[in-house]
């Protein structure tokens, strides 16, 4: 499977969890005071070391 494709797919699946299948803020409640910048510096950095543990492990 492609990198690209793969880092997509990682992305996609944060992102319909988050908005669509945890509806009762069970697993991201614990974000729920934060501000919108933090959430997405949270991402962003979720984002980085997924794709560096798919890097390492493909190496």
């Amino acid at each position: 499977m492609g990198p690209i494709l793969v880092f997509l797919i990682i992305i996609f699946t944060v992102v319909i969890d988050f908005y669509w299948l945890d509806r009762d803020r069970k697993r991201w409640g614990w974000m729920k005071s934060w501000s919108t910048r933090n959430k997405a510096l949270f991402f962003i950095g979720f984002i980085v070391v997924s794709s560096l543990i798919y890097i390492g492990l493909s190496v």
